[in-house]
């Protein structure tokens, strides 16, 4: 929208300003009601929605859904578990047995075992525990041991400006740590 001088935008403001009533009374009340438009986002073009399903069947599923999951853990048929953590700063997916190759100094030395606190997601073939955002600690165990401590390949950066005389050379050396995922325990039985 523009404000040059003759638009009815102008207008409405210099006529704001010199204290004579806006043009439209209807539309100014209706800002003056709420302060920011009203869009796509603040609330849906679509009628609201209701639910086919009463609150009560949703509980049964959910129950269902529950001791179908326990009896599963109970047996321990699920297969090789998976999970998403988060450590480092970043996301990894491992199951037992992984690598992993961490671009960060971790504090523990050599050979000790160290407990991946941030688990997001476990799952097996069958079913899945999605955390939100995180799965809580009694409920799963996600244990890792430090293999190795080291630094990565030399990285040459280089900035160069041509027919300034500048040029800037930085070598870039990464500590990282390699882990290796000992397993992954889930709880004997789900709350």
């Amino acid at each position: 929208m523009s404000l040059s001088r003759g638009s009815v935008l102008w207008r409405t403001c210099a006529g704001l300003l010199r204290g004579h009533p806006p043009p439209f009374p209807a539309a100014a009340a209706v800002r003056a009601q709420s302060s920011a438009a009203r869009t796509s986002l603040s609330s849906p073009p679509w009628p609201q929605q209701v639910s086919p399903v009463s609150g009560a069947e949703e509980r049964e599923r959910h129950a269902a859904v529950v001791r179908a999951v326990n009896l599963r853990i109970e047996r321990q048929d699920f297969g090789r578990l998976f999970a998403v953590v988060h450590f480092a700063g970043r996301q990894w997916k491992v199951t037992g047995e992984d690598l992993i190759l961490v671009e960060n100094r971790v504090e523990a030395g050599c050979g000790e075992r160290i407990r991946v606190e941030k688990v997001l997601l476990v799952g097996a073939e069958d079913f899945t525990l999605v955390g939100r955002p995180l799965l809580g600690r009694e409920l799963v165990r996600v244990e890792a041991t430090v293999i190795e401590k080291t630094e990565s390949w030399p990285k040459v950066h280089m900035a160069f400006w041509k027919r300034h005389r500048f040029q800037r050379k930085r070598i870039i050396v990464q500590p990282q740590t390699v882990l290796r995922i000992n397993g992954i325990e889930v709880a004997p039985r789900l709350t």
